[in-house]
């Protein structure tokens, strides 16, 4: 019989956001200390999770696009969550996401052995996606996340938001997410060569949050040699089509959907761009400082500031940028900013090698084992 304390994640899927690849690197060091129980709310499954991880699904389905069927089934899923802890007697639940974190609040309520740890992943007040999101995060997040232990996310900003304006007041912690070390990264000699093209990517969902449209309309302004590489899949994507159309920049502009060889094609890149209006803890920026990609990034809450610049606040006036201590910081939505940031890249291949260097000196206080020391004192203390 193990003598490991069981611990248990609870979160709505596996797919291919930024939490469950957060997850999905957790999972790999916890089992060494814990016995885990991964539990779902639905079946949707893209990161592979180690053989020592006993996984429940809570339904079968597909996660549905209707919040009202999402509310249909929170009450079936908090009852089976409840029976599994009690079943398990499960010593710690840790939850990730608004709705997991709401089940996990009221089985604390029924559970008083158990410690509970929630974690919110992105910015509160710019992260709800409708008018319905934007009330039950008013109305409950006060409510239900303050009856858990503690709480922990991938940003000072989003506790200070969480504080100051839902009223969470219990223990918040930073825990940052952690990266892999890429087998492979980028060499010098990789940057210098710009003689075919100067090779922009970004990676992430296509939606109006990421803000791709603000990266195509910098490119058209751009010489002839720049080409841009959109690695991800959403709603927009027709849309950002139809725009590369209409800038006449189709020929420079590659869509590329969902890949899973992300690290190769930012080992065949120059620079990286995140165009972001509001983030979390951006996995797609770390990750491109991970393989040494010079990187440019809104200076969007959260996440970037503090990647790239120790969370020293910085001014940053319209149509310029501010070079960081590890890339370049440009100001939301400014287009001019992002073309003279590209510019300055592109003409100076020795800030290239130079943004490279310091790219991964910093992702290495990322690497999974660094993130998951604090990670592991988080949970026990």
């Amino acid at each position: 019989m193990s003598s490991k304390p069981n611990l248990c994640i609870l979160n709505t899927s596996l797919s291919s956001g930024g939490a469950e690849k957060v997850i999905s690197l957790l999972l790999k060091k916890l089992v060494n200390d814990f016995k885990v129980t991964l539990v779902l709310f639905y079946n949707d499954i893209h990161f592979q999770i180690p053989e020592a991880v006993e996984t429940v699904l809570l339904s079968e389905e597909k996660p549905p696009k209707s919040w009202r069927k999402r509310i249909v089934n929170f009450y079936d899923f908090y009852k089976k969550y409840n029976a599994l802890i009690k079943r398990e007697r499960i010593d710690y639940s840790i939850s990730f996401l608004a709705f997991p974190n709401f089940i996990n609040a009221l089985a604390s309520s029924n559970n008083p052995g158990i410690k509970t740890i929630i974690s919110e992943r992105g910015y509160p007040s710019d992260n709800t996606s409708s008018k319905t999101s934007a009330y039950i995060s008013k109305v409950f997040y006060p409510i239900l996340y303050n009856k858990c232990d503690k709480l922990f996310s991938n940003s000072v900003h989003i506790n200070e938001d969480l504080n100051k304006n839902f009223g969470v007041k219990i223990p918040l912690e930073v825990i940052y997410n952690p990266v892999e070390e890429p087998l492979r990264k980028i060499a010098a000699d990789d940057l210098l060569n710009t003689n075919s093209s100067f090779s922009i990517i970004n990676v992430g969902s296509v939606n109006i949050r990421k803000n791709q449209q603000m990266i195509i309309k910098a490119v058209a302004k751009l010489n002839h040699h720049s080409h841009l590489n959109i690695l991800g899949d959403g709603d927009l994507i027709n849309e950002l089509k139809k725009l590369s159309s209409d800038l006449n920049v189709s020929s420079k502009v590659a869509f590329e959907g969902k890949v899973s060889n992300v690290n190769s094609y930012l080992c065949k890149s120059h620079c990286f761009v995140l165009s972001s209006f509001t983030e979390g803890f951006p996995n797609a920026l770390l990750e491109a400082l991970a393989v040494g990609l010079p990187c440019i990034s809104t200076n969007c809450l959260s996440g970037p500031l503090e990647m790239l610049n120790d969370n020293e606040p910085v001014f940053i006036e319209e149509g310029e940028f501010h070079k960081a201590k590890y890339g370049i910081l440009i100001n939301n939505n400014d287009i001019l900013g992002l073309v003279n940031a590209l510019k300055y890249l592109e003409e100076n291949e020795m800030e290239r090698v130079h943004y490279s260097l310091l790219a991964i000196e910093r992702s290495k206080e990322y690497f999974t084992e660094n993130i998951y020391q604090k990670f592991y004192k988080f949970i026990i203390n």
